[in-house]
């Protein structure tokens, strides 16, 4: 039975609550970013989304729920890419090798550690998507017409008359733009394959009718309200071979291709193991899709829609995130400030990198934009990393008051004082309030929960003072229970931090001597005053070190980039 038939009859949210029932006997957990178009080089924007996902799957394995699969890869066809490479005079399969691989090196570079890399090239992703499309097909939910609209090069996109309106005169004539990318548009007619879009839309508002299916929440609601607007119209999904060369051809008709979204979209089956893999219901549907703002139409609606076509289950969540601006300024061409990482390939350095990792995931509010600077990623990362942690870190490490260098064990009276009962409770209750905080993929505000606890620690430090006690052994009494509620500190902060900055947080483990058996989520819990089984009486690993160099003004001259921009249908 075609898919739309059966939503009509059974109400979409009574499936969704069937397959819920069915994923909830599952413990995989899988995570996807957009695939990033490969026009150009990336920027800031690709790696924000790019290390929220890679935060979310390094989380959910600390949560011991099972196996994260993630997700990401490179969108290599359409009209932009094609263009691309013969400015570069490559082919398009070199140049996109290119772009590919330097993704694949900056999100090496950048500690994100995705299990599945798809490239729309490859011959997996084309067979996956040849078999969407037959699958279609199949159902009735593609035919061929003619379609009569305003088209947009540059997104590569049929627009209807609510989503254009009058732009710049060019060589003193009107012309028409896209509204939400400013971008000219020409009015085409021309016979293509059609999908019947139209069909689904009341499937679609009953799909987000549920709660949190789209967040932050804002997001969700722009949706419903463009969808109860919106006259839904079936939507185009083939170019002329003629006007797009470089894409998957029509199965059974050479002379199109296929759109790229549609391509695109199909990478997350792709990755899951569609058609044919044993795999591919272990892993579907996604718990967690990341993406940028200006995405969400085409992962909110076509996608879903293609689903439901096919018969398959959607999406757990969407989440979706808002644009960075630089300097309180939106990224663009004319400006000529669009941001590249500072990768060593780019001049940068790894501990570059790891501090704009932890700006991104610091500052970064999911719900509205937010603003990029130089200056306050310099600052964020010296402040917070070198200067609150890592002193600390050194502070209780130092071999003046530790000269056994180990994690003493509680053995002595705590301290008596409001500032060491305030550090406790704290240190208790930062489990449960990050928790919550990452699972909402506000990382950020788990952060800030973090670093209140290190700053906590790092005033009961210099209350108690634990200098004045290291000289005679009758006062090990004293220091040793300041040392150790401090490394108690640290130790659960390390293991809340793991998602965020991975090798420093690990760096921080070991100093301490934590195994890395006792870093699971779980081990947060365990809190030593409580009887539970902290790193307590191992001895401390590696040696004194600088958990974090500072960084300085080189930042701001060589190593964040500043390119015109080329727009990516993915840019976040």
């Amino acid at each position: 039975m075609p898919a739309a038939t059966f939503f009509r009859r059974l109400p979409l949210r009574c499936a969704a609550k069937q397959f819920h029932t069915t994923s909830r006997k599952r413990k995989g957990f899988m995570v996807t970013t957009p695939i990033f178009y490969c026009n150009a080089a990336p920027h800031i924007g690709h790696l924000y989304t790019a290390v929220l996902a890679d935060a979310a799957s390094r989380f959910h394995e600390l949560l011991g729920e099972g196996n994260s699969v993630f997700v990401t890869g490179t969108d290599e066809h359409g009209t932009k890419i094609y263009q691309a490479a013969e400015a570069n005079k490559m082919s398009p399969k070199d140049f996109c090798d290119k772009i590919s691989s330097e993704y694949r090196l900056l999100f090496s570079e950048s500690e994100i550690k995705h299990t599945k890399f798809i490239r729309t090239t490859q011959a997996e992703h084309i067979e996956a998507v040849n078999s969407f499309w037959r699958k279609l097909k199949d159902g009735n939910f593609i035919y061929k017409g003619t379609y009569s609209g305003w088209y947009c090069v540059a997104d590569e996109a049929f627009l209807s008359d609510t989503q254009v309106k009058d732009g710049p005169h060019s060589n003193g004539k009107p012309c028409k733009v896209s509204v939400d990318s400013g971008q000219p548009v020409e009015w085409t007619t021309e016979d293509n394959f059609m999908f019947r879009l139209s069909h689904f839309k009341n499937d679609l508002l009953h799909w987000l009718q549920r709660e949190n299916v789209v967040k932050p929440e804002n997001f969700q609601r722009a949706l419903v309200k463009w969808l109860e607007e919106t006259e839904l119209e079936d939507l185009s999904i083939s170019r002329p071979v003629s006007r797009v060369p470089w894409g998957i051809p029509v199965p059974g008709d050479s002379n199109h291709t296929i759109y790229v979204w549609l391509d695109a979209l199909v990478n997350y089956l792709t990755a899951a193991g569609f058609p044919n893999h044993t795999s591919f219901h272990n892993n579907w549907p996604p718990s967690l899709q990341i993406l940028g703002k200006d995405i969400l139409k085409f992962h909110g609606v076509y996608w879903p829609a293609f689903l439901l076509a096919a018969g398959l289950e959607l999406p757990k969540q969407l989440l979706v995130h808002s644009h960075w601006t630089v300097e309180s300024e939106k990224m663009s061409k004319s400006r000529g400030n669009i941001v590249k990482p500072p990768s060593p390939s780019y001049g940068g350095s790894l501990k570059e990198l790891t501090a704009m990792r932890y700006f991104l995931l610091r500052t970064g509010t999911p719900h509205k934009d937010n603003n990029y600077s130089n200056d306050s990623m310099v600052h964020e990362a010296n402040t917070d990393l070198m200067g609150a942690i890592g002193n600390l870190l050194n502070r209780c490490t130092g071999s003046v008051l530790n000269p056994t260098q180990e994690f003493p064990p509680l053995k002595e009276k705590l301290p008596d004082c409001q500032e060491c009962r305030d550090l406790m409770i704290s240190v208790e209750n930062l489990s449960v309030v990050v928790k919550k905080h990452y699972q909402d993929c506000n990382f950020y505000l788990g952060i800030i929960e973090i670093l209140r606890v290190i700053d906590s620690a790092n005033q009961f430090f210099t209350l108690m003072a634990p200098w004045k006690y290291c000289k005679e052994d009758i006062s090990k009494g004293v220091l040793f229970p300041i040392i150790h509620v401090t490394m108690e500190a640290l130790r659960v902060s390390g293991i809340a931090l793991q998602p965020v900055i991975p090798s420093l947080a690990s760096t921080l483990l070991s100093r301490l001597g934590v195994p890395e058996s006792n870093r699971e989520w779980s081990d947060m819990e365990k809190i030593s005053w409580n009887g539970g089984a902290s790193a307590s009486g191992y001895k401390l690993g590696l040696g004194h070190i600088k958990l974090f160099e500072k960084i300085g003004e080189k930042v701001d001259e060589k190593s964040v980039k500043v390119q015109p921009k080329k727009k990516s249908k993915t840019i976040p």
